[in-house]
């Protein structure tokens, strides 16, 4: 049997919105004014620079409401990865110590830490079980008297299980009154996280939180780490003493600005647009998101064999759905569903790049073979339910064809075959729209009374 034939016009069909969000429109037209007239540089004394500055202040208001925190606790960096680093590196001010993470991190956190490593820190790497979650008692056990630092992500970016913040942070604080000492410090990576679960530092107590701006339907380069009062970090940068002298350079005010107005319109459609509703334990569950997840699920589940789903079967991030679909190498599976016009991932943007096994899925007991046949699907904001059935018209027929060939483990193979089912087109077909978040979001679909999707 052929490859399912390819229609007249694709229709694009964005699911990776793990890698990167759209740039919603009104964050777009809140950066706006400092992308021109808005130029000057808010170190200056003119009435320019002051009313940048202002704006710069209003937008560091604006996240610690998000998060409950005062805004002097907000510190402006070019990412996640910046954020993760400077939370780290910045904490280890001593010659050695201890630290704790786990062995699914962003290698964000994870190469600084192997720096440190190398330097002569001694580091606990925590196990998993086979959802990707941690156990509090194993945090809990691995502290010593010369823990510096406890690293652990708040929702995972491939498989998107969610980790017991908040129990793991009291758990700390215990430690700490128990031993009268202000250590460990307490960092998550929330990059993930953020427009999904409670971003309210006191309820996770935490000491230091990552963020940024493109997983938020914000702009790229822009992340932000809150650092709790009291905790010292050395700077990374050095230079004009910008951020309180723990990160120099000259801002990116539209950055900034987008970074604030995308994190105050994510948590607002927590609880309206997208149906979120307040969880026990300070989450926010997105319920037409998860539901939407949870059909494609079903749907994978009823019409392709030989599949397993990946992640916790109920603390997940409601957009992500890992999906290992035996005998089918996922990049190549990635490529040709890219040919119809549907954007998915095999694992993280990161390893895909360095053509690396997954970490994570490994952390979590998966052989090599099927980690190498693991696909992210990530919904987002503009995702309906004609998107999945589109999907559905394709997915099940390329995984059948794939599994039928024998040489599918060929990098430059896949791309050949891959190249093959991009025709030309007759006419420039426009760029999707993508950009427009204002308009009114679908109605809820109707759903049959079957069980939530669970990990098998």
């Amino acid at each position: 049997m052929p490859f399912p034939k390819k229609p007249q016009k694709n229709r694009f069909v964005y699911l990776d919105y793990a890698a990167a969000t759209p740039l919603d429109q009104r964050v777009l037209s809140a950066m706006r004014p400092f992308l021109g007239w808005g130029f000057a540089n808010p170190s200056g004394l003119s009435a320019a620079s002051v009313r940048v500055r202002r704006a710069i202040d209003t937008a560091r208001e604006s996240l610690g409401s998000v998060m409950g925190t005062p805004p002097d606790m907000i510190i402006f960096t070019s990412g996640g990865t910046e954020s993760c680093n400077l939370a780290i590196l910045g904490t280890a001010v001593s010659s050695y110590g201890h630290i704790i993470t786990t062995c699914i991190e962003h290698p964000a956190v994870l190469e600084p830490i192997r720096q440190l490593e190398k330097k002569g820190w001694t580091v606990t790497y925590l196990p998993v079980d086979e959802y990707g979650r941690v156990k509090v008692d194993d945090v809990q056990k691995a502290i010593q008297k010369n823990t510096v630092l406890v690293s652990i992500m708040y929702a995972n970016n491939e498989i998107g299980t969610i980790q017991p913040i908040a129990e793991i942070g009291r758990e700390i604080l215990k430690w700490r009154k128990r031993h009268k000492t202000p250590y460990p410090y307490f960092h998550t990576d929330a990059c993930q996280a953020a427009g999904y679960l409670d971003l309210f530092v006191d309820r996770l107590h935490v000491d230091l939180l990552s963020a940024n701006g493109s997983k938020v339907y914000g702009p790229k380069g822009i992340g932000m780490l809150y650092k709790r009062r009291g905790v010292p970090i050395e700077p990374m940068i050095s230079g004009g003493g910008q951020e309180f002298g723990l990160r120099s350079g000259t801002e990116n005010v539209a950055g900034i600005i987008g970074l604030a107005e995308a994190l105050k319109l994510v948590t607002k459609k927590q609880a309206t647009a997208l149906g979120g509703v307040p969880s026990a334990g300070g989450k926010t569950r997105n319920l037409k998101l998860g539901n939407l997840r949870d059909y494609f699920g079903r749907e994978i589940q009823k019409k392709i064999p030989e599949i397993k789903f990946n992640g916790h079967p109920v603390d997940r991030l409601p957009n992500h759905l890992s999906v290992t679909f035996r005998g089918v190498e996922a990049e190549a599976l990635v490529l040709y569903l890219d040919a119809y016009g549907i954007v998915a991932a095999s694992g993280a943007a990161c390893a895909s790049v360095l053509d690396e096994t997954s970490h994570v899925l490994r952390a979590c007991g998966m052989s090599e073979k099927d980690a190498r046949s693991t696909v992210r699907f990530t919904l987002g904001r503009q995702t309906k339910k004609e998107d999945i059935a589109y999907v559905m018209r394709y997915l099940p027929g390329v995984v059948k064809e794939l599994r039928g060939l024998r040489d599918y483990s060929s990098r430059s193979k896949m791309r050949r075959l891959s190249s093959q089912m991009r025709r030309p087109l007759k006419k420039k077909i426009g760029t999707p729209e993508i950009v427009n978040t204002a308009r009114k979001m679908p109605t809820p679909f109707e759903f049959r009374s079957i069980p939530t999707l669970r990990a098998v």
